[in-house]
C-alpha cells in the first residue's frame, strides 16, 4: 500500500515514525509537509500545494492546521488516493463542521473518508466521532491500515497462580506508538494494577491529544484515549484479579 502522510509538526512526525518502524513490510509512506500558515478560506487550493505529489493509494491527514481539510481533496485527486483518514486529536486542527464537509466533498470524488475523533478509536469496522456515535468504514484501504493501527488492542497473558502479566502482545497499535510502549512495560505487573498502570503509561509516553474539554464527549481527548486503551487492559486482566472483601465499617475482614 502506497501511503501519504501530511504533517505539519511534532505530532505527525510521531505517527510516521512509528507506521514506518512497525507497519508491514509492504508498506511505502513518504509524507509532505503542509504550509505552516493558510489564510481562513483557502480559495484556491492550488497556490498551496507542489505541482507533483507522490502516487498514493491512502492519504493520512496529521495536520496540525484546520485549512489543510480544505486541500484534502485537490491532494487526492493529485496522488490518485481512494481513501483519506483525517485525524481528530485536537477539535482546533479540525472542526466537526469541516469534518462533515469534507467527508461530502470526498464521497462526491469517489474517495473514501474517516475522521475518527480521536484517531486511535479506528478499527478495521468503525470509528467515534463522538461519546455516543460512530461511523462505519467501507473503504479495503481504510481496514488494512486500521488492522496494524488504530484502537489499541493488546494480547495479555497472565499467570493464574500469581496473577501477573508474563506476556504482552501489540496486536493493534496506536497510530502515535503508546500502545506498544505501554505493551512493553506491563509484563509483571499484577492484574490488579494492570488498569491504573496502562493509563500512567499512556500519561508518561505522552499522548499528543488535547487535553483541552472537548464538547463532543464532555471531557478531554487525551483522556478518552486513555480510556480505550485502559478498558483494552481491563478486559482481559478482569478474570484474574484478587476479589477485595466489602466489609462493614468498623469490622475487620476474615484472614
Amino acid at each position: 500500500m502506497r501511503i501519504l502522510a501530511i504533517i505539519s509538526g511534532e505530532y505527525g512526525q510521531r505517527h510516521v515514525d512509528n507506521i514506518r518502524a512497525h507497519g508491514p513490510a509492504g508498506w511505502g509512506v513518504q509524507t509532505w509537509r503542509a504550509p505552516a500558515v493558510l489564510p481562513p478560506v483557502i480559495d484556491y487550493p492550488e497556490e498551496y500545494l507542489p505541482d507533483e505529489l507522490p502516487p498514493a493509494d491512502l492519504v493520512l491527514s496529521f495536520a496540525e492546521h484546520k485549512g489543510v481539510a480544505e486541500l484534502l481533496p485537490d491532494i487526492a485527486q493529485l496522488t490518485g488516493a481512494q481513501a483519506v483518514i483525517a485525524a481528530i486529536d485536537n477539535e482546533a486542527w479540525l472542526p466537526r463542521g469541516l469534518a462533515r464537509q469534507l467527508r461530502g466533498w470526498l464521497a462526491d470524488m469517489n474517495v473514501a473518508c474517516a475522521t475518527p475523533k480521536p484517531l486511535c478509536s479506528l478499527t478495521e469496522t468503525h470509528y467515534r466521532t463522538a461519546r455516543r456515535q460512530q461511523s462505519e468504514v467501507s473503504s479495503p484501504l481504510i481496514a488494512e491500515f486500521a488492522r496494524h493501527f488504530g484502537r489499541p488492542e493488546l494480547a495479555i497473558t497472565v499467570d493464574p497462580e500469581t496473577g501477573r502479566i508474563t506476556a504482552v502482545e501489540t496486536k493493534r497499535d496506536a497510530v502515535c506508538g503508546c500502545a506498544r510502549y505501554a505493551a512493553e512495560r506491563l509484563v509483571g505487573v499484577s492484574a490488579d494494577d494492570a488498569g491504573e498502570k496502562a493509563g500512567l503509561l499512556h500519561h508518561h509516553y505522552p499522548c499528543l491529544a488535547s487535553m483541552g474539554i472537548d464538547t463532543d464527549y464532555g471531557d478531554t481527548l487525551m483522556h478518552v484515549s486513555g480510556n480505550l486503551l485502559k478498558d483494552n487492559v481491563e478486559e482481559q486482566v478482569k478474570p484474574f484479579k484478587q476479589a477485595q472483601p466489602i466489609t462493614p465499617e468498623g469490622l475487620v475482614a476474615p484472614g
